[in-house]
């Protein structure tokens, strides 16, 4: 993908518009985490290099076109100042004629902070005055702001139709990893879904399913696509009103040969707590009143025996309820089994994901590659056109291959035609079987660093019972029948 890049452009003492996402976690003023500012350092500092005068904006929370004092950009400005160890100066708004003669009276090297972009319901309108008047501030305009990159807002792309736009140091690095996933990702390629809805992931799969070798559910998402193969899922959480979908995808893979590995066992509880009882059994012996709150202990491993043979690794979405350590071993194992396999280019996203393994312990950058696009990262790997990057790209050139979405597309359309009853008669083992055909032949002593990670991280799931069923799962009865369909 051909970008424009700020560091190739002479900016030499212009007053430029740097667009970043500083929507920072606040408490009672405070910021209590700053990776999103950090991320920008060095793209303000190569500006200031250039003795550019430097005018930021951003947003922070969602305040709907009203002026709401916890959500101001102050905190964030004095913050920044630090990092600098430079003199910010905040305005009290974005726009306006005080805005703009502080602007004019930057001198090279100095950095002006906007208010709220947000508290201008123009902004998410994308209102084309509103662009021209922020756009009248500067006369340049510089992107680092990719978690944004989706929406089309009058600072993601209204002001590019009055400056000449480029991409930040972060904004390029984002567009260059996502794009060589869906160019010449190196194979085998294993992507891992997790989370709780398919609206959000089922762009994701569908764009995939002619690039990936292999698909690893879990979370509530694998929860649908049990059902949809005729599992009782009991009181979990999944989506009924998205069988078919699930069955279609399921169909569509088996169809082009690709592994999409559900869990063959899972961890339940009645309740969904932090001293929960919990029992690791069979996917096909979930009855009553369990909840299904984590992938089981055959998964994790046959998880992490795929991901140590893939070459490039994409994880969206939690694998279990990994807020509580009860059901948080699936998701710990799999950023493990990242952090220990050499050779594997891991690409993580989404806001779930990254806090999971945050909260977990893990850092950044034990990874290849943490986005910080959530939705944005999202729509990007489906294929969509980004309406805050197309701005920065040179003419003539498009974001991704469309072609190879619209056959993916096509293929889904004519499994769908050809035999929809037959997905509830396809096993799941049918298809662990073409999935485990091949693998790569180099050695690593993994398995017992597995095991290990098992172990550890079966010691901090809270109390666990795996030979015994809780009360009320001992009252359904005898098993279910559901082994003989498989």
């Amino acid at each position: 993908m051909n970008i424009r890049k700020f560091q190739n452009a002479n900016l030499q003492g212009k007053r430029v518009l740097l667009r970043v996402d500083y929507n920072v976690p606040m408490k009672e003023g405070k910021i209590k985490e700053d990776s999103r500012i950090v991320q920008t350092l060095p793209t303000i500092q190569a500006l200031l290099k250039q003795k550019t005068r430097l005018i930021i904006c951003s947003h922070l929370g969602r305040p709907e076109g009203k002026n709401v004092e916890s959500m101001r950009m102050k905190p964030v400005a004095e913050y920044l100042s630090k990092l600098l160890k430079k003199p910010v100066k905040m305005m009290k708004d974005c726009v306006g004629s005080e805005v703009k003669k502080a602007a004019e009276a930057l001198k090279p090297g100095e950095i002006l902070f906007l208010e709220n972009l947000r508290f201008h319901i123009e902004e998410e309108k994308n209102d084309p005055q509103f662009a021209k008047e922020l756009a009248s501030l500067a006369e340049i305009f510089v992107s680092d702001s990719f978690a944004t990159a989706h929406r089309a807002h009058a600072s993601t792309s209204g002001v590019s139709k009055y400056l000449r736009s480029y991409a930040g140091f972060l904004m390029q690095h984002e567009v260059e990893e996502l794009s060589s996933l869906t160019e010449k990702p190196a194979k085998p390629l294993t992507v891992i879904i997790g989370g709780a809805k398919i609206d959000t992931k089922i762009g994701i799969i569908e764009n995939f399913l002619k690039k990936a070798e292999t698909f690893l559910v879990g979370g509530g998402l694998a929860n649908t696509f049990l059902a949809a193969e005729g599992y009782n899922v009991g009181k979990s959480l999944y989506e009924k009103d998205k069988l078919e979908v699930a069955q279609d995808t399921l169909m569509a893979a088996d169809q082009l040969h690709v592994g999409f590995i559900l869990p063959e066992d899972v961890i339940v509880a009645d309740e969904i707590k932090e001293d929960a009882q919990t029992v690791d059994i069979p996917a096909d012996d979930v009855i009553g009143e369990m909840k299904i709150l984590d992938i089981g202990s055959k998964t994790i491993k046959k998880f992490a025996q795929i991901i140590q043979d893939s070459k490039t690794v994409v994880w969206n979405g939690p694998v279990g309820l990994s807020e509580m350590k009860p059901f948080s071993r699936g998701t710990a194992v799999i950023a493990q089994t990242l952090v220990w396999s050499r050779g594997v280019k891991s690409i993580l996203g989404g806001g779930d994901t990254v806090e999971a393994v945050k909260r977990l312990g893990f850092k950044e950058d034990q990874f290849t590659f943490v986005s910080t696009g959530g939705g944005a990262m999202l729509e990007f790997l489906e294929g969509k056109t980004l309406p805050g990057v197309e701005v920065l790209m040179e003419k003539g050139k498009t974001q991704t291959p469309k072609p190879a979405k619209k056959k993916a597309a096509a293929k889904k359309s004519s499994a769908k035609k050809k035999s929809p009853k037959k997905v509830k008669k396809m096993t799941s083992q049918k298809r662990k079987t073409k999935t485990m055909k091949k693998k790569t032949s180099h050695k690593k002593p993994t398995k017992k660093m597995i095991k290990k990670a098992v172990k550890k991280s079966s010691k901090k799931t809270g109390p666990k019972n795996p030979k015994k069923k809780s009360p009320k799962a001992k009252k359904q009865g005898k098993k279910t029948s559901k082994k003989k369909r498989r």
